[in-house]
C-alpha cells in the first residue's frame, strides 16, 4: 500500500472531531486507506449486500452497535444512516467515532454536510502525488516559503514531463502501460458521467457530457468564460451551469478562484478550469506522451499537472492554503497563488521552457509589488537544471523540486 500524505490530517481530524468525511472521485484510495486505519471488524462497506439490508431495516440500531471508530464506507447508499449518527453523537460527542467515505457521488457531501454540521471534518483524497507514487515526503511549500532550497534537484526532459503529465495519479492504473492505461481511464469517465449523473439529470443531458468534457480538456488551465463555451457547443447558459457543477462535484474538474488583495473582489473574478487529473484529460483528447510535446496544449496540460500537484500538498498541509490564480487588468498573470493562515502568499509560475530571462518573471514581480509584506516568495518552475535566484526571495527551480525537496 502506498502512504498517502492526508493520512496524518485524517488521523489528526478523528482526534478532536466526532466525524471525519473523505470524500474524493472513485478509484482514488479512500477506501484502501480507510481500511488501513482501523481492524478489520470495524471496516463496514455498505456494497456488503448483508451490511446494507441490516442498516436500511434499522439504521438506529445499526449504529448503535459500534464501538470505537467506526469506518463505514459508501454512506450514501443508506442516507438515513446520516441522521442516525447524528443522533448518536448528540449523545455522545467523543471524537473519532466514525469515519465516513463514499463515491464522488453528487448528492453525498450536501447530505452529509446538512445531517452533521457542526460535528464534523470534510477531507479530500485526489489522485496520487508525484512524491506519493515515489514513496517520497513532499516539503516543496515549507521550502518555498521559507526561502530555504535544498538545492538543485533531479533535471527533468520535455519527454519525461509529458510521460508524468500521461500517467496521471489513479492508484490502480498509474504503473501500467500508457495505451492500457488511457483506455482504462477513458472508461472511468462514462463510467462516472452515467453512474453518478444518470440519476440527477436527463438522458438528453447525459449524452452532452461528454462532448462538453472534450472541450474543456482543449481549455486547460484558461479561464472559465461560459458564455464562450455556451456559443461553441449550444448548450443554454443556465444548462451549462448545471453541467459544470455536476462535472466539479464527480471531481472531474475543478475552479481555481481568481486572487485579490480585497476579499470581496475576488468572487467576482473568473475562475481557472483545471482536471483533477491530466491523464484524464490527456486520454479524453486521445493524446499520447508523444504526441503531447507536439501539440499546443502541452504548456496548459503542464500548468494545470503543477496546480494540481500543489492542491495535493495543500491538502494535507498542517495550514492547508488556499490555491488562487493572479491575474491584473493589463493581463499579467502569475500562474498559482498560495495563501496561508496568516495571509503569507507564495507565487509560482510554470513554463516548458529550459531558460529564462528577467522577463519571465514579471508576473512575480507584480505578485510581490501588490502584496507588499505578505509576499513570502515566488518561484517559476522550469525545465532547466539549476535553482537561480532572479532578486529577493524570487528563485528559478527545476520542475522535480515539486516532489524531489
Amino acid at each position: 500500500m502506498l502512504r498517502r500524505g492526508i493520512e496524518g490530517s485524517l488521523k489528526k481530524a478523528l482526534t478532536d472531531t466526532p466525524v471525519a468525511l473523505l470524500v474524493g472521485a472513485r478509484q482514488v484510495g479512500k477506501s484502501t486507506l480507510a481500511q488501513a486505519l482501523v481492524p478489520e471488524e470495524r471496516y463496514l462497506t455498505l456494497d456488503d449486500a448483508t451490511l446494507l439490508a441490516a442498516a436500511q431495516a434499522d439504521p438506529t440500531a445499526f449504529v448503535a452497535r459500534q464501538e470505537g471508530l467506526v469506518v463505514i464506507d459508501e454512506v450514501q447508499r443508506v442516507p438515513d444512516l446520516l441522521l442516525a449518527i447524528k443522533a448518536s453523537v448528540d449523545r455522545n460527542r467523543r471524537p473519532g467515532r466514525f469515519l465516513l467515505t463514499g463515491s464522488a457521488n453528487i448528492r453525498l457531501v450536501p447530505r452529509v454536510a446538512g445531517a452533521l454540521v457542526g460535528r464534523m471534518e470534510i477531507l479530500t483524497l485526489w489522485p496520487l502525488s508525484q512524491g506519493e507514487m515515489e514513496k517520497r515526503g513532499e516539503g516543496f511549500l515549507d521550502a518555498v516559503r521559507r526561502a530555504r532550497l535544498p538545492g538543485d534537484p533531479p533535471a527533468l526532459t520535455a519527454a519525461e514531463v509529458a510521460g508524468r503529465i500521461v500517467r496521471g495519479g489513479y492508484p490502480g492504473v498509474y504503473a501500467w502501460a500508457e495505451r492500457r492505461r488511457s483506455t482504462w481511464l477513458r472508461s472511468y469517465v462514462t463510467g462516472v458521467l452515467e453512474r453518478d449523473v444518470r440519476e440527477l439529470t436527463t438522458m438528453e443531458a447525459i449524452a452532452a457530457l461528454p462532448r462538453l468534457l472534450a472541450l474543456l480538456a482543449t481549455r486547460l488551465a484558461t479561464l472559465v468564460s461560459l458564455a464562450d463555451v455556451s456559443r461553441t457547443t449550444g448548450i443554454p447558459h443556465s444548462t451549462l451551469q448545471r453541467h459544470m457543477a455536476l462535472l466539479e462535484r464527480t471531481f472531474l474538474i475543478h475552479q481555481i478562484p481568481g486572487w485579490g488583495v480585497k476579499l470581496g473582489a475576488r468572487v467576482l473574478k473568473s475562475p481557472k478550469l483545471v482536471f483533477s487529473d491530466t491523464g484524464l484529460a490527456t486520454s479524453v483528447l486521445r493524446l499520447s506522451s508523444s504526441r503531447l510535446r507536439q501539440e499546443q496544449i502541452f504548456g496548459p496540460a503542464l500548468e494545470n499537472f503543477v496546480i494540481m500537484e500543489l492542491a495535493k500538498q495543500a491538502s494535507w498541509h498542517e495550514e492547508q492554503p488556499t490555491l488562487y490564480h493572479f491575474r491584473t487588468p493589463k493581463g499579467i498573470e502569475v500562474d498559482v497563488v498560495l495563501e496561508f493562515d496568516g495571509g503569507e502568499i507564495l507565487g509560482v509560475e510554470v513554463t516548458r521552457s529550459q531558460t529564462l530571462t528577467g522577463d519571465d518573471l514579471r508576473g512575480l514581480h507584480e505578485l510581490a509589488k501588490v502584496t507588499g509584506k505578505r509576499f513570502r516568495a515566488g518561484v517559476i518552475l522550469y525545465l532547466g537544471r539549476r535553482v537561480v535566484p532572479f532578486g529577493k526571495n524570487l528563485f528559478a527551480v527545476p520542475l522535480s523540486a515539486l516532489w524531489e525537496w
